[in-house]
């Protein structure tokens, strides 16, 4: 009966008439709409009404019976998808709409495009558009290079030559003009008319304490090595000096210590003549050879001045023979190189150095250009506590004056004040001059280029466009890393999902995370603050804690390192991170003020080195180190009763030290450990002893009756002390 009640709800809407004898006991529909079909049977007559909406058939049966209630619409009746359908989904493409041609005449436009940029976007010639802007208030400059740096004139222009406009972004693709335009680098080099003659720049250098600053003194008449920590130079001094001649010298004095390989290298590549002083007595040392080969390097000239030869064991010889060994050509031999003994404490030949230097000068014929924007090099930098950020520079082209905005690095100036290395204020400083300069915003970097520019506007662009190139280039440098830690990680997860997966449903849910735990933790640490009174201490102190490889014993972390005193947030960092703050030749807060605080200042680098290997060293863990008290040779082995057991005894001799029963012993056999424990028992003349003297016999019976000492084996008593671990750190001094 469902059945045919099934065929009638399908044929319904289809056929005009019923036939009664096919519907059986079929009782009656109602047909609401084409597509819509309620069906069921109730107790009725025979009878049979049909029309266009409505339909009704009587059973001949006149006992009642319910069926349930069917009902289908347009939505039940969609056709099914075949498998070709199925197998190809239905994607929605939206084809792009197609540009209209002359539907937009919009011409793009941005600030500070050039006037040819404007003619070709505007679509019209140059002519047109430098002919429009005569009639522009305030675009005064028509040539085709020049940029309207205002958006309103550019609009204005279009104006005239009837163009609407869209003000969009810059185009990205810029020249490589637009892009050298957006930073300054050094101007090419002037022609021959404007250069004017400048004093040279000459760079004392040579080994720790062969007496550079001594000969300094007596050129220029001070005494600045008695003042100096430790008698050592640890900066960069700059300072011009006046020949008897009258002629000018800048002379620049750079450590010789081994820390300060940075400063040697800044001070060769700024010089124009460098001053090897060598000891006569100790000859060509490690700095010495350390500074011949950056002056090769540098392709700079050499003069070496053989100090201290009013010493007694001064070797004068022996000192050119080292000197020609490590490739140095001596006038005496056909070369060039100059060679000078001197004495710089008594004055002896320093006249003959200063002629040496300045016909080396004379022939070298330097010269620059006095005007035009500055350049130079930063030698050193400092923050005083009282001036604020300093740098100590060398000026080679331009004259330097007050109000010049300078940049170097991501540092600019605007120069407040110029001062010379007496702390003289000075009006100017020419090519070839050292000024101290006073302005910085920020500190800059020794050995970073100096450039003036136009306007302070110029200086934070340029400063703008540096910082984005610097953040681009530490991206691109720190992408590999970041590949490798996205690699681990993701070989990482897909270990524990194929772990997960593996257990299936025996893995453990829910529970308290594991915490996860450092590699290095557990491990002694010792951190540090570093504070310096000039950059190029501080970069000196880094370069000899990059030397540092002993981190799996100790670990040696750096906080934080800057220029200048210590402040409150160096205290607080000391208090966050248990660090302790090293001052080197910078004041140290007040005791009251640093509370809980370790901070330790020192004005001698190898001295606050060796403070820091003995923190590392008190970090460490004491270790056991065995003392052997004394030997003794195995001469034959005695088998005694011991109650109802035989026990083996060996009968020996004490060859060195002392035996003492209540230490350890090892028992060795062809240099092969046999047994290493202690004694039961120890006799001499069958009296037990607790100590047996060098060459004396005794009878040795060990704990391990099992262990059957033999002629001929060593017998060694030891014991172990805990001693304190120092680091194997070697900084190189």
């Amino acid at each position: 009966m469902l059945k045919i009640g099934k065929f009638i709800a399908r044929n319904a809407t289809k056929a005009n008439h019923v036939d009664r004898q096919r519907l059986g006991a079929v009782s009656r529909f109602y047909i609401t709409n084409p597509l819509e079909i309620n069906a069921e049977i109730v107790l009725g007559k025979d009878i049979i009404n049909y029309n266009s909406r409505t339909m009704i058939l009587v059973p001949r049966f006149q006992s009642p019976l319910l069926l349930r209630e069917f009902h289908c619409s347009a939505s039940r009746l969609k056709r099914r998808k075949t498998a070709e359908e199925k197998k190809s989904p239905r994607i929605i493409e939206y084809s792009p709409k197609k540009a209209q041609p002359g539907k937009s005449d919009a011409a793009d436009v941005w600030r500070h495009m050039s006037v040819a940029q404007l003619a070709k976007e505007l679509e019209r010639s140059l002519d047109d558009v430098q002919e429009a802007m005569l009639y522009v208030k305030g675009a005064d400059n028509i040539e085709p290079d020049a940029k309207i740096p205002d958006l309103q004139i550019i609009q204005e222009i279009a104006k005239k030559l009837a163009v609407k406009t869209r003000v969009v972004a810059p185009p990205d693709n810029a020249s490589e003009d637009d892009q050298k335009e957006r930073d300054v680098t050094p101007r090419p080099p002037a022609s021959a008319e404007l250069l004017k003659p400048r004093p040279p720049v000459v760079t004392v250098m040579g080994h720790v304490d062969h007496g550079k600053t001594t000969l300094l003194d007596s050129l220029r008449g001070a005494d600045v090595a008695a003042g100096e920590a430790g008698g050592i130079t640890q900066h960069i001094g700059a300072f011009t000096v006046t020949l008897e001649n009258g002629e000018r010298v800048t002379f620049l004095d750079t450590p010789g210590h081994a820390a300060f390989s940075a400063m040697r290298a800044r001070g060769a590549v700024a010089t124009d003549i460098i001053v090897l002083v060598v000891a006569a007595e100790d000859g060509v040392m490690a700095q010495t050879r350390e500074v011949i080969q950056l002056a090769k390097e540098a392709q700079v000239p050499i003069i070496v001045a053989l100090n201290k030869i009013d010493k007694p064991e001064a070797n004068i010889e022996k000192s050119k023979q080292e000197l020609t060994q490590m490739g140095l050509a001596l006038e005496e031999h056909g070369g060039d190189v100059q060679v000078i003994p001197i004495s710089a404490l008594k004055g002896t030949n320093l006249q003959l150095l200063a002629e040496a230097v300045s016909t080396q000068a004379t022939l070298m014929g330097l010269k620059a250009d006095p005007t035009g924007f500055v350049e130079g090099i930063v030698v050193e930098s400092k923050t005083d506590p009282r001036r604020g950020k300093l740098s100590t520079a060398i000026v080679s082209r331009g004259t330097l004056r007050k109000g010049s905005v300078l940049l170097s690095g991501l540092a600019h100036a605007k120069v407040r004040g110029l001062f010379d290395h007496n702390g003289q204020p000075l009006n100017e400083a020419p090519p070839g001059t050292p000024v101290e300069i006073l302005g910085w915003r920020e500190l800059p970097l020794a050995g970073e280029l100096i450039l003036e520019v136009e306007t302070e506007k110029k200086a934070h662009a340029v400063l703008k466009y540096r910082e984005q190139e610097a953040q681009r280039e530490k991206i691109e440098s720190s992408s590999d890393e970041i590949r490798k830690k996205e690699e681990e990680h993701q070989a990482k997860y897909r270990a524990e999902r194929e772990a997960r997966r593996l257990a299936g449903r025996f893995r453990v849910r829910g529970g308290q995370r594991v915490k996860q735990m450092d590699d290095n933790e557990g491990k002694p640490r010792v951190s540090v603050i570093i504070k310096g009174d000039v950059h190029g201490s501080v970069e000196a102190i880094l370069d000899v804690l990059e030397t540092y490889n002993s981190n799996e014993n100790c670990r040696l972390d750096i906080v934080h390192y800057g220029v200048g005193n210590v402040t409150e947030g160096d205290l607080e960092l000391a208090k966050a991170f248990d660090a302790i703050i090293y001052a080197f030749a910078v004041e140290a807060p007040q005791p009251k003020f640093a509370k809980d605080v370790n901070i330790r200042s020192y004005n001698i680098i190898y001295r606050l080195i060796d403070d820091l290997k003995e923190q590392l060293s008190n970090k460490l863990p004491p270790v056991e180190v065995e003392e052997v008290l004394g030997e003794a040779n195995v001469l034959q082995n005695f088998l005694i009763n011991e109650g109802r057991k035989e026990v083996p005894v060996a009968g020996c001799r004490c060859t060195k030290g002392v035996l003492k029963k209540a230490q350890k012993f090892r028992l060795l056999r062809d240099g092969e450990t046999v047994y290493d424990g202690s004694l039961e028992s120890m006799r001499h003349l069958k009296n037990e002893v607790d100590t047996i003297k060098k060459d004396v016999e005794c009878g040795l019976r060990l704990k391990d009756t099992k262990v059957l000492p033999q002629a001929g084996d060593i017998l060694q008593c030891y014991t172990t002390n805990t001693e304190a671990q120092k680091t194997d750190w070697d900084p190189g001094f």
